[in-house]
């Protein structure tokens, strides 16, 4: 499910202040979506978005100072639905009275900031777009090592707590264990956050729960992070069947999004936490260009072709 937000977690998150209306900052945020009212304010309201969060710039402010007063308070009214959750003012400029008036009349909070309404635009889109995406619970354990989100997966009882907190004792940094909320950021990133109440708490059997940030310090820890790929484990089985070269890439889907697969045998004796670290160094040079498993091949043809002469 999607997290709520309200105008106060908007202004916390971005760089705006509040010019008036501090007593209604608990207005819902119910979508990402943000309008720049250029049509409304010459009386254009047939496809107004009320529900959106309105932001005004240089040439909306601008254009009103062209309007009278009965004008621009009856424009004003229109724009402040019971619905909408707040005003935002770029570039440092300021609403006009009349606006200000029917923001005091419909308990509407104003927001301003400095920056460009191109900067400001992005920034609140990318906090909202976060904020508001539909999450998904995944079973596992995310951990960023060297930088790459790692989600480690597999079945009960495989290890997959006791892996992250050795990786968290070699230096890497630990998100979320037993359950990661996974939120498409856009078409092709993933992002995964502990829930508020696991939020660097690790459950070791034989231990019990402990608090990551509190033994290892705040340096062992993130809010979040971006998923690069899931690393399954996978209990060792005679008969089963494991990719040797590293060709063998899966792809599994979350929120729409593509997400590389690998599948890690466990075994007695073989040291996780160092193989999960080689994985993550050897996808950042896939990522780079450079991949062995290709230098492989290309070293085996031109054997072939060697000996074939």
């Amino acid at each position: 499910m999607a997290k709520e937000l309200t105008v106060k977690d908007l202004l916390d998150n971005t760089r705006l202040k509040i010019v008036t209306g501090e007593e209604y900052l608990d207005r819902k945020i119910t979508t990402p979506d943000i309008s720049r009212p250029g049509l409304e304010m010459t009386g254009y309201f047939n496809y107004y978005a009320p529900e959106r969060i309105q932001l005004m710039g240089i040439t909306e402010t601008s254009f009103s100072q062209r309007m009278n007063h009965s004008e621009l308070l009856l424009i004003a009214r229109k724009m402040m639905q019971p619905n909408t959750p707040t005003f935002v003012v770029s570039t440092g400029r300021e609403l006009p009275e009349e606006f200000m008036q029917a923001a005091q009349e419909n308990h509407i909070p104003v927001l301003a900031t400095e920056l460009t309404s191109s900067k400001i635009l992005a920034n609140m889109t990318y906090f909202l777009s976060g904020g508001l995406a539909e999450r998904q619970s995944v079973h596992g354990v995310l951990v960023d090592v060297f930088g790459l989100g790692v989600l480690i997966t597999g079945d009960s009882g495989v290890g997959k707590s006791e892996t992250a907190l050795e990786l968290v004792q070699r230096g890497h940094r630990l998100i979320a264990d037993d359950r990661v909320d996974v939120y498409a950021q856009d078409e092709e990133r993933l992002v995964g956050e502990p829930p508020a109440i696991l939020r660097n708490l690790m459950e070791l059997r034989g231990v019990g729960i402990i608090d990551v940030m509190d033994l290892f310090g705040a340096g062992a820890v993130r809010s979040h992070a971006t998923i690069a790929f899931n690393l399954h484990l996978a209990k060792w089985h005679d008969d089963q069947e494991v990719d040797r070269l590293g060709n063998g890439e899966e792809v599994i889907n979350i929120q729409g999004v593509g997400l590389p697969r690998y599948v890690l045998p466990v075994q007695a004796g073989r040291n996780l936490a160092v193989l999960i670290e080689t994985a993550a160094k050897n996808f950042r040079a896939k990522q780079m260009g450079f991949d062995a498993t290709e230098t492989f091949n290309n070293n085996l043809n031109n054997l072939i072709a060697e000996n074939s002469k």
